[in-house]
């Protein structure tokens, strides 16, 4: 039987990392003089233990790992990091590709190549590369399953430039919501522990088996990190790659989870569901959903009234936000009819909604 490190021992070979947002790092930050990060590729391979789990791990994903660099010419560009899903298509996020004009890529053991995005989606921030020709190394695979909290998972990438870097933790969450543009969220994110730097964005979060079960999208600091949950990314890149882009179904609602002040000034019993604060004029919800017409003020604030509150879409019942948003992300598609169980008034109905898609960013 192998002898694993425990998760301490791992991190502490590893060294302390800075939490920080992902993002796409600037080669500004590096020290060589032509302004680019310094090249460590296979430095974790000096600090994991030959007979660590982690290093078995490694040694079965960082080759289908990639380095990614970004040119534009209005700016200095940056860089992230992806992986590899078949022959020729790379992961990575929308936000490590935005605004640039000259794309290239670099595997472990090969020298930059030349990529074109094919897709990207600012809503769910992933993107698609394509590359002429890859070396002979096994793409990644999706998880089939969403992974339960306390999963061990790994983090490879680039963080600052640092090639084939490796950090450990575990899956702290699943099913959060993270911000995205024109003030949408991003639903299903898997939240993880593992350290999670710039640079690190768009690559893979994967299990001890080598699956990747979310691509690496922020840090906010604290141990908290999150990946764009595999679920939802085996929706949009299939799409990304096949039309360059990704329809997300659309209620044309706010929403908001019900907090114990909105339950109170709404006399909800059970306080739960989601809130409709406001409907969009000429939306899918116009004329369907009823949103907030009142307020009352509680202890000092002002609480919305008279909005409807959503407990059920179909057979899924919504006690949240996050819950609401994943239906509509992983179950539902433009174009679709759903029922939706509102209480309004007091009351408990069904009514049938036809979801719409976002408007463009």
């Amino acid at each position: 039987m192998k002898q694993s490190f425990t998760r301490r021992a791992m991190l502490g070979a590893l060294g302390t990392a800075v939490a920080a947002t992902a993002g796409c790092q600037s080669p500004g930050t590096s020290s060589n003089s032509d302004g680019t990060a310094p090249d460590q590729s296979g430095a974790a391979d000096a600090v994991v233990q030959s007979d660590s789990v982690y290093t078995d791990v490694y040694q079965e994903v960082a080759d289908a790992v990639v380095s990614i660099r970004v040119y534009a010419e209005d700016s200095r560009g940056g860089q992230g990091s992806g992986f590899l899903i078949d022959d020729e298509h790379i992961v990575t996020n929308e936000h490590v590709v935005a605004g640039g004009d000259e794309y290239y890529v670099r595997f472990a053991d090969t020298g930059w190549r030349s990529a074109s995005v094919v897709g990207a989606d600012v809503y769910s921030d992933l993107a698609v590369l394509r590359i002429g020709a890859t070396p002979d190394v096994t793409p990644l695979s999706f998880v089939e399953t969403e992974p339960t909290v306390g999963t061990e998972v790994v983090a490879i990438g680039n963080p600052f430039g640092l090639s084939g870097s490796v950090s450990a933790g575990i899956v702290s969450g699943v099913d959060r919501t993270l911000q995205s543009a024109n003030n949408f969220s991003i639903a299903d994110a898997v939240q993880t522990d593992a350290p999670v730097n710039p640079g690190n964005s768009g690559g893979p979060l994967v299990t001890l088996e080598g699956d990747v079960v979310g691509v690496i999208n922020s840090g906010g600091g604290d141990n908290v990190a999150f990946a764009i949950s595999a679920p939802l990314a085996q929706r949009v890149v299939p799409s990304l790659i096949q039309t360059g882009d990704y329809d997300h179904p659309y209620m044309g609602v706010g929403l908001q989870s019900v907090s114990p002040r909105i339950a109170e000034a709404n006399n909800l019993d059970p306080g739960s569901g989601v809130y409709i604060t406001r409907v969009v004029s000429g939306g899918p919800a116009a004329g369907v959903l009823q949103g907030s017409d009142g307020e009352t003020t509680i202890s000092g604030t002002e609480i919305p009234t008279g909005g409807d509150v959503v407990r059920q879409m179909n057979d899924t019942p919504t006690p949240t936000r996050q819950a609401l948003g994943s239906f509509l992300a992983l179950e539902t598609s433009p174009g679709e009819t759903v029922d939706v169980l509102i209480e309004r008034d007091g009351t408990q109905e069904t009514v049938e909604l036809t979801l719409g898609s976002r408007p463009e960013p």
